[in-house]
């Protein structure tokens, strides 16, 4: 198994996570994304990162390639078995990257944009406080896929100069909780452990 993966990029980060909580072996590929290898292009039509190689079968869109990782390696889980359970995260993971992914861009750009971004991020992020301080991880007792999309946000937080207030503790209790996995230790790219 090969993933070609950029060292700063959340979506990659996401599935560096998955593998490395999952402790599946792949070689990773760390490219640059304004110079990639042209094999990528010639797997991957849309010669995006990150793109999976698993024998014959080329996935990309971190969201395919990690729900494909937790049905071919379902030890442990990190999907629920029963459906309503299993509907329910993916909502959950919808909203997670429709309401927080969604300011990256904004974040990414920079200027007085990213200022505002970051401050709405902030604040929907204290608004959910309930939420992470109810259970030892995001909605669930167990990690799961909504921590290996949360953590990545969470860990960039600092490089986006979001500071969480006070009334965000459960959020920054949360992000320690995971940060100190061994699994997102081993998940860190060079680049990425700068940003934290």
């Amino acid at each position: 198994m090969t993933m070609f993966s950029d060292p700063e990029c959340i979506h990659s980060h996401r599935v560096r996570l998955v593998l490395a909580e999952k402790g599946i072996q792949a070689e990773i590929e760390s490219c640059d994304p304004n110079n990639k290898p042209e094999d990528l292009l010639q797997l991957n039509p849309s010669n995006s990162l990150p793109t999976l190689i698993d024998r014959d079968l080329v996935l990309y869109d971190a969201r395919v390639v990690v729900e494909y990782l937790d049905e071919r390696y379902p030890h442990p889980p990190f999907m629920p078995i029963d459906p309503v359970s299993r509907a329910r995260t993916r909502l959950a993971l919808f909203r997670i990257e429709s309401d927080w992914y969604a300011f990256l861009p904004a974040l990414e750009a920079g200027g007085e944009q990213a200022v505002t971004a970051g401050n709405q991020l902030a604040e929907s992020l204290t608004a959910a406080s309930d939420v992470f301080a109810a259970m030892p991880y995001f909605l669930s007792e167990e990690f799961s896929m909504l921590d290996a999309t949360l953590a990545p946000l969470l860990w960039r937080l600092g490089h986006y100069g979001i500071v969480l207030p006070p009334a965000a503790a459960s959020v920054s209790d949360y992000a320690k909780r995971v940060f100190a996995r061994t699994g997102f230790q081993a998940s860190l790219s060079d680049v990425e452990r700068e940003l934290g």
